[in-house]
């Protein structure tokens, strides 16, 4: 067994905002990665503008420092439950984890997620107590907490003697003593060192590189990055692709790339334990093995957690359908949602009756919604249906997903709460009384009883709430949960929204447009104070007499609208409307746009 001491592989795993990107900022600052004089943006590893804007990382990001000579290989991993499967198939490529808490919050539902899968694969852990400079810090609790979460994951004896690095990511400074403030990240680098283990393996053995992330490049397409598990790699050699089903086929390995600092950096050779980027090999997937010609042998892949939730994505049908989008046909729609399954292992797309629309399967509303996002940014015009929950039949029995559900508020908004939860199918399992009168409360809840919650959450707790989940498994299925109470106010025809029109229909309940805003017949335009839907003509002008002027508006008041949101316009719809999205508006449409037809079909439903 040979052993590469040069080497150290790991990944930052984490709750979403306990502070990963900003601690591998300060790592590559202070490894010397960075020009003294260099400017440097924030959270540099955040790379996409959706990451940059929602300060979420979504995509794992591999990096590497040096560090006494030694190479830190390191992967930023998503903190967000959503893109958990990005966590899973990334931890296969590294050698140990630093598990980042928040010196407050304490463990959350995805550092109990993450934490999981790392102990599963047997990787070392240190525990990072990071913002220990919060005026609110609880170090010693949190220690108390996290060993709590080991012992309840079921770690073995040497996983539990896990070392302690107490840090400041922000500022960049780390210490081995609870109260202690450290001068620089210098005792996790030497943390690191000591207590990850080198990789070890077999040099001298036929080639092995198990592909945990695909990249993609216009110019060179698929980028398969992975770690050389057995033997060496040159550019330019011949390999054998293979998966575990058996297939087979051979592939010559074009350019072959090591990572340092924030570039990737053209090599001749890499060898046992380094991290690689492979280009040139056509249709490469995750989860498959480069091996040597003559000794094809597969490694077996992490398996992944399954989606939870499906959505309909369609061609958009509305009658300002191919104003915006420069992708708008279903071929356009297809490659791209098909495209996105070879980097997204957590992502399923299946075709259905129509050639038209698209069965999408994700982790989550978030998972979704970024893909939404991302396609809406890059030209793509589409519709989508409301999210629904994927269930199973266990036993004959039908099962559905649950989420484990965080929930920090103050004291004053626990009643209120409890009670939308519960009237959700939610079950308190848990509840604490922190400091400064906040209260941290833990539901299990199905999965379908958080859609449109989230949005309402922030209402009822007048945005001072914080809600986190994570998937729970599945259980029997929990019996019909009440939608929204109250209905659509619907455009009666196609035209300009104006004032006089717009005037009239907010007394029936809350608007979604203002004056000079382009309507169709059976688009939505407000929420209604009521249950049902209402039509309502928002292009109405005041008639013009010879006692009264077109221009004598200046009375009317207008309440200003609501604008929503992606996540909200799909917290928002009913099962029987959709969200039309392009590159410039997001529109809640009716599915069925004429009013008369509509009506029919409601008829019969009933």
């Amino acid at each position: 067994m040979f052993t590469r001491d040069d080497i150290r592989n790991i990944a930052i795993i984490a709750h979403v905002d306990h502070g990963k990107t900003t601690l591998v900022d300060q790592m590559l600052r202070q490894s010397g990665v960075f020009r003294e004089n260099q400017q440097v943006q924030e959270r540099v590893m955040d790379s996409n503008d959706l990451e940059r804007e929602r300060g979420i990382t979504i995509l794992s990001k591999n990096t590497a420092v040096r560090h006494n000579n030694i190479k830190i290989n390191i992967i930023d991993t998503p903190g967000h439950a959503d893109f958990g499967g990005e966590v899973e198939r990334v931890l296969k490529m590294v050698n140990g984890v630093l598990l980042l808490v928040d010196a407050f919050e304490g463990p959350m539902p995805q550092t109990k997620f993450v934490l999981k899968k790392a102990l599963e694969l047997k990787h070392p852990v240190i525990v990072v107590i990071n913002k220990i400079d919060r005026p609110e810090a609880r170090p010693s609790e949190v220690i108390d907490e996290v060993l709590d979460l080991f012992i309840e994951l079921d770690a073995s004896e040497d996983q539990l003697d896990f070392p302690f690095v107490f840090a400041s990511a922000k500022d960049g400074t780390a210490s081995l003593e609870v109260g202690g403030k450290g001068e620089n990240m210098q005792p996790l680098f030497d943390m690191i060192q000591q207590y990850i283990p080198a990789p070890t393996g077999d040099l001298e053995g036929p080639l092995q590189i198990l592909v945990s992330t695909i990249d993609y490049n216009d110019y060179v397409g698929r980028i398969a990055i992975g770690k050389v598990e057995r033997g060496s790699v040159q550019a330019g050699q011949e390999a054998l692709l293979c998966n575990v089903d058996g297939a087979q086929r051979k592939v010559k390995i074009t350019n072959l790339y090591q990572f340092e600092g924030l570039k990737r950096v053209a090599v001749q050779d890499a060898k046992l334990g380094d991290i690689v980027a492979v280009s040139g090999v056509e249709g490469i997937n995750i989860g498959e093995t480069i091996c040597a010609v003559d000794n094809p042998d597969p490694l077996p892949f992490v398996n992944i957690s399954e989606p939870t939730i499906s959505m309909t994505f369609s061609v958009n049908t509305s009658p300002f359908a191919g104003q915006d989008g420069r992708y708008v046909t279903s071929r356009n729609l297809r490659d791209r949602l098909f495209r996105e399954t070879y980097t997204d292992v957590s992502l399923r797309v299946e075709e259905t009756g129509s050639p038209d629309s698209f069965k999408v399967s994700g982790r989550g509303e978030l998972h979704l919604s970024i893909l939404i996002e991302t396609m809406r940014r890059q030209g793509y015009e589409f519709q989508v249906s409301k999210p629904t929950a994927i269930y199973k039949e266990i036993s004959g029995k039908l099962y559905e997903p649950m989420e484990r559900v965080t929930i920090d508020i103050p004291e004053e908004f626990t009643g209120i709460v409890i009670e939308k939860l519960g009237s959700r199918k939610g079950e308190m399992v848990n509840m604490v009384n922190g400091k400064n009168g906040s209260v941290r409360l833990e539901f299990t809840i199905p999965a379908r009883g958080l859609f449109g919650y989230r949005s309402e959450f922030l209402t009822d707790t007048r945005g001072e709430g914080i809600l986190n989940s994570a998937f729970d498994g599945y259980e029997p299925y929990k019996g019909d949960i009440a939608t929204r109470n109250q209905g659509s106010l619907v455009a009666f025809e196609t035209g300009e929204a104006v004032t006089y029109g717009i005037f009239n229909a907010q007394d029936r309940g809350t608007m979604f447009i203002g004056p000079g805003v382009m309507v169709y017949e059976g688009m939505v335009v407000g929420e209604n104070n009521r249950q049902g839907d209402i039509e309502v003509n928002v292009c109405k002008r005041k008639h013009v007499s010879n006692m009264r002027a077109s221009g004598s508006d200046e009375s009317m008041r207008l309440v200003s609208p609501k604008i929503l949101s992606l996540e909200q316009s799909l917290e928002f719809i009913g099962d029987d409307e959709l969200v039309e999205i392009t590159p410039k508006n997001i529109r809640i449409r009716k599915a069925i746009l004429d009013t008369a037809q509509r009506k029919k079909t409601q008829k019969r439903k009933e």
